[in-house]
């Protein structure tokens, strides 16, 4: 897949920037929830992890058309454990690990010179987690369009086209930053300019390309 490189870039280039947040902005680590169910189901994580899919549950779930409840109980029939709806809750919050290197420096450096959105597959629980777990990080965003709340998912074209609408300028004058890969070629199908962040140094090269 062709990435965008630095180059590319340049001052004067864009009107704004979209995040992701996951792997982006904040560092996510899937094998935490896996430990907790585990550890209340009285089995090894080895056991569920190969069972748990992001299936049609999980993206109902992520476009805010499956209740938490549902979820939970697709879960614990995919999984194969009979812990509770608290129980899931408490793994499924527990991915969260901290701010990406070096994003809270850069966001809000970035933050003085052109706004800055936010644009995640998610879901309410993890909302209402992050919301205040990361309350002033997050707050250097004008908005977060969150898929829980839209009604709509990355990479879906009608996903980037509501948000670029929302924002207001021109996709091509938009720089989006995302992990993976479907969602960047999904971002550029729709005209954005898209960076593929394998790693926490992306996000810093491509602003000081945009001479931020």
């Amino acid at each position: 897949m062709k990435r965008t490189q630095v180059t590319s870039l340049s001052p004067g280039s864009a009107d704004a920037l979209l995040f992701d947040l996951g792997r982006v902005v904040l560092d996510i680590d899937f094998s935490k929830a896996i430990a907790c169910w585990a550890g209340h189901a009285g089995c090894r994580p080895e056991s569920i992890v190969a069972r748990y899919v992001r299936d049609e549950a999980y993206r109902l779930h992520e476009v805010g058309k499956l209740s938490d409840a549902d979820y939970f109980t697709s879960l614990r029939a995919s999984l194969g454990i009979g812990i509770s709806d608290a129980q899931f809750l408490e793994g499924w919050n527990a991915i969260f690990a901290g701010e990406m290197p070096d994003i809270g420096e850069l966001l809000p450096r970035a933050a003085k010179q052109m706004p800055l959105y936010a644009f995640s597959n998610t879901n309410r629980p993890h909302v209402d987690y992050f919301s205040k777990e990361y309350a002033d990080l997050l707050g250097h965003f004008r908005e977060l369009y969150l898929s829980s709340s839209i009604g709509l998912r990355k990479p879906d074209a009608e996903a980037f086209d509501h948000v670029v609408a929302a924002i207001g300028v021109p996709a091509e004058r938009i720089v989006f930053f995302d992990d993976l890969a479907e969602n960047i070629e999904g971002a550029r199908a729709r005209g954005l300019t898209a960076v593929h962040v394998t790693s926490p140094r992306d996000v810093g090269n491509a602003l000081k390309a945009l001479g931020i």
